[in-house]
């Protein structure tokens, strides 16, 4: 069996496969393969399966690439990057990487809360420029999160985990949006079901964990952001498209919110023009899921998926089934 994979990821996802005895070749250059390039190294080799990243644009040209690949496993959650319809018609299975992103998500997303709330970044710079002299009272005040109100959109696996932190370790209190109500969920976190436009009125903190569809694309746009605190922050650990990002540049820049913090971005990895000079912004780059730990999982995930394919079981992540 021949395995294909599109970039260098943990070893411990690859030696799975081997230790199969499948004979696994590996993207060498480290960076994202334009569509082209991957077209060619797909037809280089009959590969029976494919593990490719959220980077990779798998359509029609690609599938078509590599007839006898069973299967198409995406390293990550997501899998917007593939075209399902098209998989199907190509009779591909599809697979991802669920779950094991939960709790590191989680923390990342907090960990932007409380980098922007206290304003991490802006006194780390100011300190490594030598501008601290001493203690003073009103030196770079930041805000709370204790006791305040956080308005998660998308009740998945990490807005319930963002939840669970923001209720249990800080009194925050919980609003939420999703498009299914867990009336379960608002038992155990006192939380409270509102739609988007009143969530946005209402919360101090809005985090976004949305999938990425139509229906969620500038699911924050300029009217939205006008709904939002002038005292609220806007924290997105989903997909990038989800917020307008030309509009959030203006309403930092006019004080309509008083901050952001961002893991993803619309046009990855280019920024909205703008957004790189705000004070009131911190911004990650795309590493959300960037602990050892995780990563190596979603490796092992994903090949646990392709040796299922390839044993002719059924693998465990599969989103969709031929």
């Amino acid at each position: 069996m021949r395995v294909y994979i599109t970039r260098k990821i943990p070893e411990s996802g690859i030696n799975k496969l081997k230790e199969k005895g499948y004979e696994v070749d590996v993207n060498p250059e480290d960076k994202v393969l334009p569509k082209e390039e991957l077209i060619v190294a797909l037809k280089a080799k009959s590969y029976d399966a494919v593990l490719c990243l959220l980077t990779d644009k798998i359509d029609d040209d690609v599938f078509l690439a590599a007839p006898q690949a069973k299967i198409f496993a995406n390293y990550a959650v997501g899998f917007d990057n593939i075209d399902l319809v098209v998989a199907q018609k190509h009779n591909k299975l599809i697979s991802n990487t669920p779950g094991v992103l939960t709790e590191t998500v989680a923390e990342h997303t907090f960990a932007l809360m409380l980098a922007i709330a206290h304003r991490v970044a802006e006194a780390d710079k100011f300190t490594k420029a030598g501008q601290y002299k001493g203690w003073a009272p009103m030196l770079l005040l930041g805000t709370d999160l204790s006791h305040k109100t956080l308005g998660i959109i998308g009740l998945g696996r990490i807005g319930s985990r963002v939840a669970y932190h923001a209720s249990r370790g800080f009194d925050m209190k919980v609003v939420y949006y999703d498009v299914k109500r867990n009336e379960e969920f608002e038992k155990e976190f006192n939380a409270v079901y509102k739609e988007v436009d009143d969530l946005l009125k209402e919360a101090d903190f809005v985090s976004l964990h949305v999938p990425l569809l139509e229906s969620t694309k500038h699911l924050i746009n300029a009217e939205r952001l006008k709904m939002m605190k002038k005292g609220a922050y806007l924290v997105n650990t989903s997909r990038g498209p989800v917020i307008d990002e030309n509009a959030l540049v203006g309403a930092l820049k006019e004080g309509l919110i008083k901050g952001a913090a961002l893991d993803v971005f619309e046009q990855e990895p280019k920024l909205a023009e703008g957004l790189a000079e705000l004070d009131n912004v911190i911004l990650t780059p795309h590493i959300a899921s960037a602990t050892q730990e995780t990563r190596s999982k979603m490796s092992e995930i994903a090949a646990d998926n392709i040796i299922a394919a390839m044993e002719g079981s059924e693998p465990p992540n599969l989103v969709l089934l031929i």
